[in-house]
């Protein structure tokens, strides 16, 4: 920044020189000295607001501290967006910040990451668990070295964690999901659910909250839920898995996909076998645009989700809160989040607390070009 502001200042004095060699007449040398004075307070004044901002953000909210954020694995384009939007909020705040992306979805790929992070001493740990128990020793010895550790996105336990950062209401979401289902399927007919891994806490969460919507209503006792498909998030896994469902529930009207891999994947094999099936489900706009449609040749009417970017900033609002002591990720305790505005931190399913984003979005046909090129 002071580069290109001295840059300008030298600019505004060879044009300066410019104009006084262009004309002979004082008037016209006086005239090329004010323009020049006027250049040089003006990239001045820039010089020191660019200055300003630069001290701040060495002074901001985060100055001094290491936030490291773990997302599930390499290449996820969801949690991608997530790493981006924490590192945005902890950079402009003046703090340093650490962004590991396992190899493989796993908990021991994410444990040998934490492991890592306690020995170069970081101040906070904000992680999206492949495993909601399996981190829990690694995770306890992260407190004892008096690290801040939350996580955003796929919950670990209440005893692994200060608190939760959750895109959405889980009963939202599962309610939402339902009434697709109930409505793409005409209220009844075969439904099948392709996850992420068998142990992904958030769809796992979002899996349980659709199976107690769906018995505790009349409404859906005439969906069959036929099989739960895990494609472990990996785009090839989960196109397996979506050919194997159509090939053993030949009446198959829908497909649930409460992830952003597994539904990008199993969109592509509906529209490209021009299968009747239809798909639901949680995913990326600029990954399923192609896909979404309210006629034949879409594979997905509609589906939901949050703004990821957004999640990651609340995580790194979070960690900020938790390092600076103005959280404990106790219950009824608030803090405000930048310009996202104030959050409270509210009692969770599982004993332990969540901060929740805000209520899942429909992507359509009518929206989906507004969104696809934001995220």
């Amino acid at each position: 920044m002071k580069k290109r502001m001295v840059s300008v200042m030298l600019t505004a004095v060879m044009t300066a020189g410019l104009l006084a060699g262009c004309g002979g007449s004082s008037a016209s040398e006086t005239e090329a000295a004010a323009s020049a004075s006027a250049a040089q307070e003006t990239a001045a004044a820039s010089e020191a607001a660019a200055e300003e901002a630069g001290d701040a953000a060495e002074g901001g909210i985060a100055a001094g501290h290491t936030y490291a954020i773990i997302t599930k694995s390499a290449g996820n384009p969801y949690n991608e967006r997530e790493a981006s939007g924490f590192k945005e909020v902890i950079e402009a705040n003046g703090g340093t910040c650490i962004i590991q992306q396992p190899e493989t979805a796993t908990a021991d790929a994410q444990i040998s990451v934490i492991n890592s992070l306690i020995s170069q001493g970081v101040d906070s740990i904000c992680l999206a668990a492949n495993d909601e128990n399996a981190l829990q020793a690694t995770l306890q010895q992260a407190m004892d070295a008096g690290i801040k550790v939350s996580c955003l996105d796929s919950k670990v336990n209440a005893d692994s964690r200060a608190t939760f950062v959750n895109q959405a209401g889980t009963m939202e979401i599962g309610q939402a999901l339902v009434d697709a289902v109930y409505d793409l399927a005409g209220g009844e007919g075969q439904w099948a659910i392709l996850s992420a891994t068998s142990q992904a806490a958030n769809q796992n969460a979002w899996i349980e909250a659709m199976k107690t919507i769906v018995e505790a209503d009349e409404k859906y006792a005439a969906l069959e839920l036929v099989e739960i498909a895990y494609g472990d998030d990996e785009p090839q896994k989960s196109t397996d898995q979506t050919q194997a469902l159509l090939s053993k529930y030949p009446d198959l009207k829908v497909i649930c996909a409460p992830t952003t891999v597994g539904i990008a994947a199993a969109a592509k094999v509906l529209q490209d076998q021009g299968t009747s099936v239809k798909l639901t489900g949680l995913g990326l706009p600029s990954e399923m645009a192609e896909y979404i449609g309210d006629d034949e040749a879409h594979s997905c009417p509609y589906m939901f989700l949050w703004n990821p970017i957004d999640v990651g900033r609340l995580g790194a609002y979070t960690s900020i809160a938790l390092v600076n002591g103005e959280i404990t990720g106790a219950a009824g305790e608030t803090f405000t989040a930048g310009d996202m505005g104030e959050y409270t931190i509210v009692e969770a399913s599982d004993g332990g607390t969540e901060i929740i984003l805000g209520p899942p979005f429909e992507f359509n046909p009518e929206n989906i070009n507004d969104w696809k090129d934001v995220y």
